[in-house]
Parts: C-alpha cells; structure tokens; sequence
C-alpha cells in the first residue's frame, strides 16, 4: 500500500494562501487545510509549529513578492512611498491575506527586506539614529493598518457593496438637519469609506512623512542653535 504524499514547505504555503484565499483568519485551520491537501494535520506540524507560525509565512512570502526586483529610487520620501504602494498592490492582489499580516505580522525574509528598506530611506533622511527606530514603528504601524483596512472593504462582494452603498446614502442624504447641521451640510460631497482608497493611503502616508520632515528641520535646527 502506497504511502500518503509529503508535501513540501512551499506546496503547503501555496494551498494555505489559496485556502485563505476564500477563508479568513480566524476559520481557517491546520486540519482544513491537511484535509485540502489530503494528510493529516500532524505532517503539517513537522512543517510548521503553530496556525500563527504557518500565517505568518503566507504573509511573508507577499512581502517576498513585493519585494520581488524593486529598486530604491528617489530621495527618502520617495522610496518609503514606493515601498508602501509595492507592498499595498501586493497585498491587494490577495486581500484576505492582509488582514493576516496586519494580525500575525512576520518574521520572515520579505519582513527583514521590508524593515532594511524603510529604516535605510529613514538613515538618508537625515534623522539621527536614535529617533529612527520610534520612527520606523509608526509608519510601519500606519501602513500595516491601511493595508488591511482597504483589504477589508476589497473583500465584500458586488451585493455587499452595493447595499453598503445604499446603507451610506440614506444615512448620509437622510440624516436630520437639525440633529447632524454639518453632516446634512456636507452630505453631498461626504465620500464613502470605499471611495479613492489609493489617494487617501498617499495621503495619509504623506503627512506621516511630512511630520518626520518638520521633527528633522527642527532637529537641525536645534544643532544650528547650539
């Protein structure tokens, strides 16, 4: 009698990230997984130690992708900026996988190219090297959160979407002026949370890096006193 197949750490990452592909965090499971793959969970286990370990490598093999042939360019804003777009396409592609690198984040390679290309861009800034790491942390943060924000309203279905939009635009254009005076001013322009997600993530990523800016100027300027 022919022995079960063992599968390799790569086809078990490739039927993980298609599973998650229809699934969420939280339903998905070792033994959905073995049982897609036709094993038994404790072959998986000889892979990886925990659910989270193996999520975590799904989410690192995006980072890996989006990582794939990239160039630094341009001043430090710029690259940072690059990074973040490249990152948040890649993730875009497979939007139910950014909700597991927002939760489970990673350690893996894609992680390291992705923190050694932001702290790099951080170094050319001109910050010095003890304010880079608090730095680092909160653009990190900031994009983790946007990305899988978008992730989540990319994941609704056209009916979903349609009836959210519905849900926006009777509360929006129905709301009581004298209850909501600046919501019933501003209903006609007040966009959806789903509308222009790519100029509001630059954006939003602009005017974090525009704060690191200001704390450099002021920073130098402070060298220049003294």
């Amino acid at each position: 009698m022919a022995g079960r197949r063992r599968w390799s750490t790569e086809e078990i990452l490739d039927a993980a990230a298609e599973l998650l592909r229809t699934s969420d965090a939280d339903s998905f499971s070792v033994r959905k997984l073995a049982a897609a793959l036709g094993t038994d969970s404790s072959s998986l286990y000889r892979h990886f130690r925990s659910k989270t370990e193996l999520l975590r490598a799904v989410a690192d093999r995006i980072l890996l992708a989006a990582m794939n042939g990239h160039r630094a360019e341009g001043d430090w804003k710029q690259r940072i900026t690059a990074l973040a777009l490249r990152v948040r396409d890649a993730f875009g592609r497979q939007p139910q996988l950014a909700a597991v690198w927002g939760r489970y984040a990673s350690g893996g390679a894609g992680s390291r190219l992705v923190m050694e290309e932001v702290l790099q861009a951080l170094r050319a800034s001109g910050l010095p090297d003890e304010e880079i790491p608090v730095h680092y942390h909160r653009i990190a943060v900031l994009i983790a959160a946007l990305i899988a924000s978008e992730a989540g309203v990319s994941a609704v279905t056209p009916e979903e979407h349609e009836q959210g939009m519905e849900l926006f635009r009777v509360a929006v254009l129905g709301a009581d002026p004298e209850r909501f005076p600046a919501l019933a001013h501003f209903a006609r322009d007040v966009r959806p949370l789903g509308a222009d997600r790519r100029a509001a993530f630059e954006d939003i990523l602009a005017a974090q890096l525009a704060r690191i800016e200001a704390a450099i100027r002021s920073s130098q300027q402070l060298r220049t006193d003294v």
